[in-house]
Order: structure tokens, then C-alpha cells, then sequence
């Protein structure tokens, strides 16, 4: 499984990363060449979440030539409306000239049915005629945030990105204004926490934070995590202040002093999802949003990070 390290680290050194599509992808994670002539990774089906391998083998199994649209796609893959909303909701049908929302909208429309071919579904006199209507724009933010609940990263951005201007009204620096901090400097830090470690039986914590800038390494002496135990345990974006610390070898540190549990923030990232929803009320709102869009502590909006036990 790709993680947002690895994507990261791949852009770091000039590869592009692709994210997953019916039109291109399998089921493993492969290598394709981009527009440039360059290689690039594509990331495969297995990259989404509750997606199966049966389904990802029909998909390609069909796919004898490029998709068009997304009423070829539903008719010559035969997939179940749940398969098909799972790709919608992983944005993964880009290249049908749909986005998350629409697709979601697409697969709503299809008739519950899924044993009748589409086209002859399509024609029963039982259903509604569709209304075509223009569907309000999904934020980025909420892009990001979906993206992070169906595959744990986004090539869209990082949720700490949308976050930037709360930690720096705080005057919160980025993990890398932290990296050119004065030594013996007091400095704040807001991060998604990626590993708590605890080497030894010394008792002292160490924890990385990650931000759309990069990383910053965090110490929690004894006293502190006693202290601090439950945000230290218990965050997934963490805000720390303390002391630079610097070394010869120019390895820094933020020795925490102070540290507070801002997971709430991530709310801000899907707080506009009904703020656009449209008013006329023939035109419902796009499906299963609230879903889509449930409180982070209860989704898995960001990947566990990696701890001791």
C-alpha cells in the first residue's frame, strides 16, 4: 500500500504519481509513462478503500478499449451500484469526464437493478425522466478529505495546507521554518502526527509531525508526557511548543514544553460541505455526502500513525 511518505518522497525526486482510474489502472500499483514520455507510478485499485479484487479483475477484463463515458463504463463492466460508488467516491472517474461529485450523482441514477443491463434499465417506463442540472463545485478541501478516507493519501493536497491560516494566526511555524530556526529559539508547531516512538526504557518520546511542508522531530521528556500523556496518545494533528534544538550535525529538534490536541481542526476541512448544497429543491443534494463527510474521529480522514506499544 502507497503511503503519503512514499507519494511524496516519489514528487521529491521528479516522479509523477498518478491517482487511481478505470481507464488505467489494475489492481496492483504499476508504471506508466506520462504525457512527457517520462514513467510515472499509477496507483492501482487495491489503493481504495473496500474496493475488491474481483471487481478491479472485471473492470479490466472489459476494458478492451478506453471508456468514454460513464454510461459505457456502468454497461460493459457490470459492476454492482456499491462498486460503482466506491469508485465515484474515490474520484477515480476522471477520464469518463465526471469528478467525485458527479460521479456519485451518476451512480444514484442508476436503476437498483443491477441484474438488468443498463441501457434496457434505462428504458423502463417506471423510471423518472433525469433532470440534467449543473452540480455546485466540491472545494479542494473537501476533495482532500475524502481522498484521505478512500486512499489514505491525496494528490490533491494536505489537509495541513487548508489548516495554515488558523496554526499561523497562532504564529505556528510550517516543519520547515522549523528546520531554519535559531537553536535555543521558542517555536510553535501544528502537525499530523506520523510516529510516536519510545526507544528504550528511558521514558522519552519522540514524535515526528508532518505538514504540507515537511517534517518536524519532536522530544517529550518524562515529565512532560506525564503531564501531556492524553494529547500525546491521543491526537491526530498536534499542536507543540517548546525549544529549537540543534545539533552539530544540524539534526533539529523541538523540545516540548506545552502540547495540545487540535484534531477538531480538521472539521474545517468539510465545514462548507452543505454550505453548497443547492437550494431548489427538485434538485437533491449530491449522494450519500454526509457519508462522505462524517466527523473525522470517526472516519479514518488521516492514516494511523506508527507507535510503540
Amino acid at each position: 500500500m502507497v503511503t503519503t511518505e512514499i507519494v511524496r518522497d516519489a514528487l521529491d525526486h521528479k516522479v509523477e504519481v498518478f491517482p487511481p482510474d478505470v481507464n488505467f489502472s489494475d489492481w496492483d500499483n504499476t508504471l506508466e509513462h506520462s504525457p512527457s514520455g517520462t514513467l510515472g507510478l499509477r496507483l492501482g485499485f487495491r489503493q481504495i478503500t473496500g474496493f475488491r479484487a474481483e471487481w478491479a479483475k472485471a473492470v479490466q477484463g472489459m476494458r478492451t478499449s478506453k471508456f468514454p463515458d460513464f454510461d459505457t463504463f456502468a454497461g460493459r463492466s457490470r459492476l454492482s451500484k456499491p462498486a460503482l460508488m466506491i469508485l465515484a467516491e474515490a474520484d477515480a472517474m476522471r477520464s469518463l469526464g465526471v469528478d467525485r461529485r458527479e460521479g456519485l450523482w451518476s451512480v444514484r441514477r442508476l436503476p437498483d437493478d443491477v441484474s438488468l443491463p443498463l441501457f434496457e434499465a434505462r428504458k423502463a417506463p417506471d423510471l423518472a425522466p433525469e433532470q440534467n442540472a449543473p452540480l455546485p463545485v466540491m472545494p479542494r478541501s473537501e476533495h482532500v478529505l475524502a481522498d484521505y478516507q478512500m486512499l489514505r493519501l491525496s494528490l490533491k493536497g494536505d489537509p495541513m495546507e487548508f489548516l495554515r491560516d488558523v496554526f499561523k494566526g497562532e504564529r505556528a511555524l510550517t516543519c520547515a521554518q522549523i528546520g531554519l530556526a535559531k537553536d535555543g529559539s521558542r517555536a510553535k508547531c501544528a502537525g499530523v502526527i506520523l510516529v510516536r516512538q519510545m526507544p528504550g526504557t528511558a521514558g522519552v518520546v519522540f514524535i515526528t509531525l508532518r505538514d504540507e511542508t515537511g517534517i518536524c522531530n519532536v522530544v517529550v521528556w518524562p515529565s512532560v508526557f506525564e503531564e501531556y500523556r492524553r494529547e500525546v496518545m491521543g491526537s491526530r494533528v498536534l499542536l507543540v511548543e517548546g525549544k529549537i534544538q540543534r545539533s552539530p550535525e544540524g539534526v533539529v529538534h523541538l523540545v516540548s514544553e506545552r502540547l495540545y490536541d487540535r484534531s477538531q481542526e480538521l472539521d474545517r476541512l468539510s465545514e462548507d460541505c452543505f454550505k453548497h448544497r443547492m437550494h431548489d429543491d427538485q434538485i437533491p443534494p449530491p449522494p450519500d455526502s454526509r457519508e462522505m463527510h462524517r466527523h473525522p474521529r470517526n472516519v479514518r480522514v488521516l492514516p494511523k500513525s506508527r507507535d510503540f506499544h
